[in-house]
């Protein structure tokens, strides 16, 4: 039998399914008046979707998780965003008690030395900052694309995210990277620089690189790790056990 998330889930794919993007948050904010938020990591396929939002005007929660370890480069889009859009976004940042007695335990750069001790820096900067963004919503809308691994490419434009009790929204899922710099470059969407020299999946510095020429999207997170151990929680789909 078909649980209710089962149910909203499969009810929204259809609603959606041959609608624009903009027609889709059109749609999904009247459906769920104040619950509807985006995560934004100010990415270029982050910057496509805000920009969606902003030119509708949506009444749509944007916000972002400030690890406390981004580059100066991702602060000064998030700058240029604010300034160009004249929007207000707000900033979830790490628990500071939880953040100390990491950093005072075992230093400030643990997370080189072994999986259990970056996924736990993970946790403590991005997965608990996000429970508390996402608490109280019901459509969480991501910049994910089938392109950025395997896992991801088997994902639907509707996702029901299990952990967070919601559904998670993707509407760039089958876009792929030309059209994301098409899009930005028509639309004078400010971007990260640090695109321009090779880094094409952005996180926190410490755990990020430009690829070289050949390797996979995600080769730059997180490099010194076996390819199957790089995700940082975020999104995980628990309903159904797929890491993505």
């Amino acid at each position: 039998m078909d649980t209710a998330a089962d149910i909203s889930n499969s009810k929204l794919s259809s609603q959606i399914s041959n609608l624009s993007i903009s027609a889709s948050l059109h749609l999904l904010t009247e459906l769920f008046p104040g619950q509807v938020c985006f995560s934004t990591s100010f990415s270029e396929e982050d910057q496509v979707i805000l920009h969606h939002i902003v030119s509708e005007n949506l009444p749509v929660n944007i916000f972002t998780l400030d690890t406390g370890r981004m580059f100066s480069e991702t602060y000064s889009v998030w700058s240029a965003t604010r300034e160009k859009y004249g929007i207000h976004i707000k900033s979830y940042v790490p628990d500071a008690d939880r953040l100390e007695a990491y950093v005072n335990q075992k230093g400030p750069n643990a997370f080189y030395e072994s999986v259990e001790n970056r996924k736990e820096c993970c946790f403590i900067r991005k997965v608990e900052p996000l429970k508390r963004a996402l608490a109280g919503q019901k459509i969480w809308i991501t910049g994910i694309r089938a392109e950025h691994s395997g896992n991801r490419s088997q994902l639907n434009l509707i996702e029901w995210d299990e952990g967070n009790r919601l559904n998670k929204y993707n509407p760039l899922l089958h876009w792929n990277l030309e059209q994301v710099k098409r899009y930005i470059s028509e639309n004078d969407v400010p971007y990260n620089i640090l695109h321009d020299r090779g880094f094409v999946s952005i996180g926190c510095q410490p755990c990020t690189r430009a690829i070289r020429p050949g390797e996979e999207f995600r080769a730059g997170r997180w490099w010194w790790e076996d390819a199957d151990k790089k995700e940082c929680g975020l999104h995980e789909n628990t309903n159904t056990s797929m890491k993505v």
